[in-house]
């Protein structure tokens, strides 16, 4: 190997400073970037990378792992008899029966199932979504035949309105898909989903289904790491530019999404520790939400009023504000949100805030109820199985069997 080229961290013996270096270069991260997020400054990343530091504690440790976003914990700490797929999640039961539809294109035989027919399957399939315990199962068993059969309605379509509507339909299809894939490991699978959505969607010419997918699209950039915040940040702005002007006029729907799009800014605004722009943001969301029914509730995005608390712990548990985190959550009543799946997250969010706030059995609390809401929510949320992880060290005896029996619920330990 040239001595000037960059050392391979999944197979030479490197030292956890300089695995540390590799990956975080790879995800295009600044040591000022890395520090930030972590709550410290990027000379400590320098000093950990150059070995000045011990290695960190595992709560640390597993904090870096998930910001770099790594394929197993093994490839940051070295050691292969650690091998934990912590933060992209064990592959769903049914995440090959969705590659397969995703991946192939069946020869259409016979005739294409009407759009309207297609909408009410897929209203079925969002319902499923929002309302099972074990949602991905459910929309995992629905999809392949939705994703096959909405293909199938967008190449049969002769008329140009006939196949516009069938396109928007079909972006929808693969909208309910990317909430699948989330988080799955399989990240081209996720990106293949979303450029594919927004192509529907654009062929739809229909507002609201660009918005959605501008949406989704937005959020894979953001996931993806600072270096793709720019992105996010664009795709966010160029779509609220197209759409902000059909406000006066619009349906519940088209207002929705304008919201969450203006909440998906401040999000992305509190990643990059913008307290300002992000609390704006969030007040511009809100009072979006306001001119919704009270009673309204977006499908996709969850946007309503009955979400904004739950977005506001959002915003503060990103700033790292642990204090405003636990006083958000206080404010915030997650009985409103009629989703499962949602209900969880906040839960998970306001755990968050409560460990930020140094509160570990209180986040511990709020995390099993996550799990009552919707089990296969926080099995798959890195966030909290680093939680459960590092209080499964705990030195407080009743907290450290708390969190090892959420751990074993989850599948992080044998019972």
């Amino acid at each position: 190997m040239p001595s000037d080229a960059t050392p391979d961290s999944y197979s030479d013996p490197l030292v956890f400073g300089q695995r540390l270096q590799i990956l975080r270069t790879r995800k295009g991260m600044t040591r000022d970037q890395l520090g930030g997020l972590m709550g410290r400054s990027g000379s400590w990343v320098k000093a950990v990378e150059a070995g000045r530091l011990k290695v960190p504690r595992l709560e640390v440790v597993l904090r870096l792992a998930e910001l770099l976003r790594v394929r197993d914990l093994s490839d940051l700490t070295g050691d292969q008899s650690v091998q934990v797929s912590l933060f992209a999640g064990p592959g769903h039961p049914r995440l090959g029966a969705v590659q397969a539809a995703i991946n192939q294109f069946p020869v259409p035989r016979g005739e294409a199932p009407p759009t309207a027919h297609l909408r009410a399957r897929l209203a079925r399939a969002w319902a499923a979504r929002h309302s099972a315990p074990h949602h991905r199962d459910v929309v995992g068993a629905l999809l392949p035949d939705l994703i096959r059969d909405a293909q199938f309605a967008v190449r049969h379509a002769d008329r140009a309105a006939d196949r516009r509507a069938a396109q928007a339909v079909l972006s929808e299809v693969y909208s309910l898909a990317q909430f699948f894939a989330a988080y799955q490991p399989d990240a081209a699978l996720l990106w293949r989903i979303a450029e594919r959505g927004m192509v529907a969607a654009q062929e739809s010419e229909d507002p609201h289904t660009i918005g959605v997918a501008a949406w989704l699209t937005a959020q894979a950039h953001r996931d993806s790491g600072p270096a793709h915040f720019d992105a996010a940040d664009t795709v966010t702005r160029e779509t609220l530019e197209f759409l902000e002007p059909l406000l006066p006029d619009a349906s519940d729907d088209v207002v929705a999404i304008i919201g969450a799009l203006r909440f998906e800014a401040g999000y992305t605004a509190a990643r990059r520790a913008e307290s300002g722009t992000a609390w704006r943001y969030w007040d511009v969301a809100r009072e979006t939400a306001e001119r919704l029914p009270r009673d309204y509730y977006h499908r996709v995005t969850s946007f309503s009023q009955a979400v904004m608390g739950a977005h506001a712990v959002t915003i503060a548990v990103e700033l790292h504000a642990g204090g405003e985190s636990v006083r958000q959550a206080a404010a915030s009543d997650a009985t409103t949100i009629p989703s499962r799946p949602r209900r969880a997250r906040h839960r998970i969010e306001a755990a968050r805030g409560y460990q930020l706030d140094g509160q570990p059995d209180v986040a511990l609390a709020t995390l099993a109820q996550a799990h009552e809401a919707a089990p296969e929510t926080i099995k798959y949320n890195g966030y909290a199985k680093r939680i459960i992880l590092e209080e499964a060290e705990s030195k407080a005896p009743a907290r450290r069997h708390r969190a090892s029996q959420l751990a074993v619920k989850l599948g992080l330990l044998a019972a």
